[in-house]
């Protein structure tokens, strides 16, 4: 009978299980809806997983204790987001119920309800909409605010405001003029999907263009595409025309864009070709705004869902597309706690959806070219830019003679100054930020390393400290050298900070930009410098790699590229294709529009034959050669790797725990063992870390021995003292 059913609920712990509880009275939870529960001292929101006869519990029914309550009326997770979160828990050997918990927004798992609230939005009185703006010549701000909020009759939220750039002050001195108010909105209706979406027309397709849109118009399926396109063939438009086609037919698309950055610049492009509303999903909202962006999404109110990571579990009434953009990116992985891959989830989505996914990319990861070359996923290719733009060129400044203490050579700062006597913009891209990497004594070698790290404080002038990157420690910058006492400090190589005081020596009259984490952590501040560029006129940019990805600068004709060796001696093999990418990523912003580009790369590697081969901008000879290399050492895309590390407080600990568990493995699999051995970076946060590295030729092989590793690092008596996780496929080696 059904009383005496029990429910199966996956409970947010670390813990790889299910587990089982007595149903509360009435009638009995569909799976995917909340429930609170009692796990040991501790009061939990878990989720309902199953329903289940009192036979198939492996616990005797005296000790199953009875839910608290159920939270929900209504699953919160539907079917797919739940098959979805199973397969991704069972590949990535992660718990289920941490899975589910990632799935949801922070309100939902707590006992907020799953539903939409009214929010606070502007909109105008009665007396405000006869308002004439005429009347507020004299005051500019208040008269576009008063235009604005006609436009939206409804009412004009925070988020809203913020992206169509209004701002507090103009709308409360119109409320003092009781032309408008602050009100409590209602939750909107469900958009009209017969309307038409389009708010402007397509611009004209390229050829290339056009066979790609076809293509994925005509796929009434699950199809993964790999729209492989160079930097400024017009991917974007491809993109558009392509969701024209859902929105069309009352489906949703859902966009995942690899950072915040590229959040602002994505989002004006959709409101302006697109009638239909847009909702953001991304860890800048607060969990009030997250959450009913979800809402919107799951009821079908958003028709176009864009965001970063997280949103590829964001649940869709009517599905009709994803598009993972710059799909090569790592921001792509998450590096802590449950480490999946959410270009890989948007594929797995899409399936379980039966709809088509296009990953978009200038350089596609090895990866995901060797599905394409296997004929899993569809490549289609932009091999020209869009217009009468031309590829950038990309040379070689060979500065193997150039003082160390000198970041910039001679004929970069001539192409610097030539570019800004022209009235054209140049970037400067050095992927390090503050003053300089390290301070040094010249008396006794002292360096500023972390206490805490394997590493070197960098200088951060502005702040006048020195800062670890990889733990945050800080402390005041030393005035004479803790070691002897000497004042003869000296700064050694270069960041961001640096070359921006370098350069305002050099050009002192030019508008000089630096657009790095330390100048962008204010709300706002990235906007502002993003649109200060587009404003045009002669101009220096200095940044990283918050600069190198899908920005459309429309005056910018050339860029100079610092440190572009790191990459190439990397310990990680994958260090030659992400600074690849990098370096063309970098290249592609320049020479937007009919003017020809210019990348000048300064190394001390100029014999490099990998550099040499970018050179020619042919992404794909690059990467042909990377794939003959990895196949011939059995590397990603040609075998499959697991990452597992742990961390204590001595060296010995992680050390042995690693070399017992895999001790358990058997030797005759065709699975190899790499280690353990420290890790590159062996101490980190006051952490000692060690890693063992599992190469396997399937992933079949890889995954029969993973729970079997698992259970014996849970067992072992160290597994207490040490942190440890698991990684599979890992990106991040280091």
């Amino acid at each position: 009978m059904a009383q005496h059913n029990l429910i199966r609920v996956a409970v947010p712990v670390p813990l790889r299980q299910l587990f089982d509880y007595l149903p509360v009275a009435g009638p009995l939870p569909e799976p995917g809806c909340r429930c609170e529960i009692d796990f040991g001292n501790r009061r939990l929101i878990g989720m309902v997983w199953e329903v289940i006869p009192p036979g198939d519990s492996d616990q005797p029914a005296g000790k199953l204790r009875p839910l608290r309550q159920v939270i929900d009326d209504q699953p919160v997770l539907d079917g797919d987001l739940r098959e979805l979160c199973q397969r991704a828990a069972q590949y990535y050997q992660h718990p289920i119920g941490e899975v589910l918990q990632t799935a949801l927004p922070v309100l939902l798992r707590q006992n907020a309800p799953a539903e939409r609230q009214g929010e606070l939005v502007w909109r105008l009185t009665a007396r405000g909409r006869f308002a004439d703006p005429a009347q507020l010549e004299r005051a500019p701000r208040q008269q576009q605010a008063l235009v604005t909020l006609a436009e939206h009759p409804r009412g004009l939220s925070r988020p809203m405001l913020t992206s169509l750039g209004l701002t507090s002050p103009p709308l409360r001195a119109l409320e003092k003029k009781g032309w408008a108010e602050l009100v409590q909105a209602q939750p909107a209706e469900l958009a009209d999907p017969a309307a038409n979406p389009l708010a402007e027309p397509h611009l004209a397709a390229t050829p290339e263009q056009d066979a790609a849109i076809r293509a994925i118009n005509a796929s009434q399926h699950f199809a993964p595409f790999l729209l492989d396109g160079v930097t400024g063939s017009g991917k974007t438009e491809v993109y558009l025309q392509t969701m024209a086609h859902q929105l069309a037919a009352g489906r949703q698309v859902l966009v995942l864009v690899p950072e915040i950055g590229l959040t602002p610049q994505t989002i004006r492009r959709f409101r302006t070709r697109f009638s239909v509303p847009v909702t953001v999903l991304h860890s800048g909202l607060s969990d009030r705004e997250r959450l009913k962006a979800w809402c919107d999404a799951r009821d079908g109110q958003a028709r176009i869902v864009l965001g970063t990571r997280s949103a590829i579990f964001t649940p869709l009434r009517h599905p009709g597309l994803i598009i993972v953009d710059e799909a090569h990116d790592n921001s792509f992985k998450q590096q802590d706690g449950f480490r999946y891959s959410a270009r890989d989830l948007a594929v797995w989505r899409a399936q379980l959806l039966d709809i088509p996914v296009v990953l978009g990319t200038a350089t596609p990861a090895l990866e995901t070219l060797q599905q394409a070359e296997s004929g899993r996923y569809r490549a289609l290719r932009l091999t020209h830019r869009a217009g009468d733009a031309k590829p950038p060129v990309i040379q070689l400044e060979d500065c193997r003679g150039l003082p160390a203490d000198t970041p910039l050579s001679p004929r970069s700062l001539d192409a610097l100054g030539a570019t800004v006597k022209a009235n054209r913009q140049a970037l400067v891209f050095i992927n390090r930020r503050g003053y300089a990497p390290m301070l040094l004594c010249q008396d006794c070698d002292w360096q500023s390393e972390c206490d805490r790290c394997d590493a070197h404080m960098t200088w951060h002038r502005a702040a006048r400290e020195l800062r670890c990157h990889h733990c945050d420690h800080r402390r005041p910058v030393p005035t004479r050298c803790p070691q002897c006492g000497s004042q003869h400090l000296r700064d050694m190589g270069a960041g961001t900070e640096k070359l921006e005081s370098l350069l305002r020596k050099h050009f002192p009259d030019t508008r000089l930009i630096r657009i790095d984490r330390d100048t962008t952590r204010r709300k706002g501040s990235l906007d502002a410098s993003l649109e200060e560029i587009q404003r045009g006129g002669a101009a220096l940019l200095v940044g990283t790699q918050m600069l190198a990805k899908g920005h459309h600068f429309s005056e910018l004709d050339l860029a100079v590229m610092l440190d572009a060796d790191a990459g190439f001696m990397s310990a990680d093999f994958r260090g030659p294709e992400q600074a690849a990418q990098l370096i063309l990523q970098v290249a592609g912003r320049t020479g937007r529009e009919g003017r020809t580009g210019r990348l000048l790369i300064q190394t001390r590697q100029p014999d490099n034959p990998l550099l040499q081969l970018l050179c020619q901008g042919n992404y794909h000879r690059f990467a042909a050669q990377l794939l003959s290399e990895r196949r011939q050492t059995g590397l990603p895309p040609f075998g499959f790797l697991a990452l597992v590390r742990a961390e204590s407080l001595q060296p010995q600990p992680a050390m042995t725990l690693l070399q017992d568990a895999s001790d358990t493995l058997p030797l005759d699999t065709g699975l190899q063992q790499l280690g353990p051995i420290p890790a590159p970076m062996e101490r980190r946060q006051g952490r000692y870390r060690s890693q063992l590295l599992l190469l396997a030729p399937t992933r079949g092989v890889l995954h029969r021995h993973l729970p079997a590793l698992l259970d014996a690092l849970h067992a072992h008596p160290l597994s207490r003292k040490c942190r440890w996780h698991l990684d599979v496929d890992p990106t991040d080696l280091l």
